[in-house]
């Protein structure tokens, strides 16, 4: 009884798996729905993004593994995976407690390939929200996604591990430019660039001031900023391989099913000889890998950050320390809250028999018959540690 999530993510799966589990909204609501239907699983929530897949539920069922089994039974259906296919080993499973502490880790980004990174928690939100959407939550996960988000917060504001953290679109500009030497003067194209990673990729390119930056567009749509600063050109989605052999950078972050560059068209394209970089940071792959044998061409793709993450986070680790004592805490008073929510019926019942002994014995019997209740209701250890907490 009580919430469980099984996760795939970067921590162990490599990129083709995680391709697997690249849920879009409707299916992510599919699954939600499938999930509350069950016997037993009151409420669901399912986070898909490029890194990690997240489906977590409170259930009454006393059977975890039945639980974990329907789970798993949803995840693999959805993600079209076939009985001769061993992804069993790339799923992780948490329950109790310690799911507890893995949503509040994901939340504040602590379980992110870039730890704290800035985008997950949005991410974290708008799962929740589409959950709150569809009908498939409940008190149980309102409120603990509720917390995991103000526990997140806090994170953010009560440390340097936001201040400082760099997230994979900004390391799509570091290894552009590391490869290059310099993005000054350099022609870079993204494709994606009203998507919230390709709109992080733009507008950290546009601090930077100095590339002549393009974005592709489809049907004559306009790309706008937060900011109103576009000084960027638009092509037309359609045209994007006649720009190609002038690009010295090509970062793609779309939610296509399908490539957005072929090798073979790449290939046609790339007259001129000079060094080019190619950046993929969408789940499923938006450019062709093979790119990267061309001469003078350098292609990175989500799993290649994972090195230059892990180089980064080193850096953050006494950041990461200070942030789970915070997040223990609203772990600590989320358990709480829960067992105290659970009990609700077990006191409302001590409550009535509390009144009904009063009235007719008196406050003090009605305490003695209480305490009476408790001694001969626990372990020695339970009520050494009850009587501890009423001397607090």
């Amino acid at each position: 009884m009580g919430i469980q999530i099984i996760s795939i993510s970067h921590k162990i799966a490599p990129l083709p798996i995680r391709e697997m589990f690249a849920f879009t909204k409707e299916q992510q609501e599919s699954m939600m729905r499938d999930m509350t239907a069950y016997p037993g699983i009151l409420e669901c929530v399912v986070l898909s993004t490029c890194n990690r897949t997240e489906m977590c539920v409170y259930a009454e069922s006393e059977k975890e593994g039945e639980v974990f089994g329907r789970m798993e039974e949803v995840l693999l259906k959805e993600a079209g995976v076939r009985e001769e296919d061993d992804v069993g080993k790339y799923l992780l499973f948490y329950a109790g407690q310690k799911a507890v502490h893995h949503l509040f880790g994901v939340a504040a980004g602590l379980d992110s390939m870039v730890i704290g990174e800035d985008q997950i928690l949005g991410q974290v939100k708008s799962a929740h929200n589409q959950a709150r959407e569809a009908g498939t939550t409940g008190v149980y996960l309102n409120t603990l996604f509720r917390m995991a988000v103000t526990g997140a917060k806090k994170v953010k504001t009560k440390t340097e591990l936001s201040k400082t953290s760099v997230s994979t679109a900004t390391l799509a500009l570091k290894v552009a430019e590391k490869e290059l030497g310099t993005l000054k003067g350099k022609k870079v194209l993204i494709i994606g660039a009203s998507g919230r990673i390709g709109g992080i990729v733009l507008m950290n390119l546009q601090a930077l001031h100095q590339a002549e930056i393009f974005v592709t567009t489809r049907r004559n749509k306009v790309i706008s900023t937060k900011h109103g600063n576009n000084d960027f050109s638009m092509i037309e989605y359609e045209e994007r391989y006649d720009y190609l052999d002038e690009m010295d950078v090509v970062i793609s972050a779309t939610k296509s099913p399908h490539y957005t560059f072929t090798y073979n068209n790449m290939k046609k394209r790339l007259v001129t000889q000079k060094p080019r970089v190619f950046v993929d940071l969408a789940v499923p792959m938006d450019i062709e890998g093979k790119i990267g044998n061309l001469p003078d061409t350098f292609y990175y793709n989500i799993d290649d950050f994972t090195r230059i993450a892990k180089e980064n986070n080193q850096k953050k680790i006494k950041e990461a320390e200070n942030a789970s004592e915070i997040l223990g805490e609203y772990e600590l008073q989320f358990l709480q809250w829960m067992v105290f929510q659970k009990s609700l019926p077990v006191m409302a019942r001590v409550r009535e028999n509390f009144l009904e002994v009063a009235e007719k014995k008196g406050v003090e019997k009605a305490f003695d018959h209480l305490f009476y209740w408790v001694r001969e209701n626990n372990t020695p250890q339970a009520l050494e540690n009850f009587f501890e907490c009423l001397d607090h």
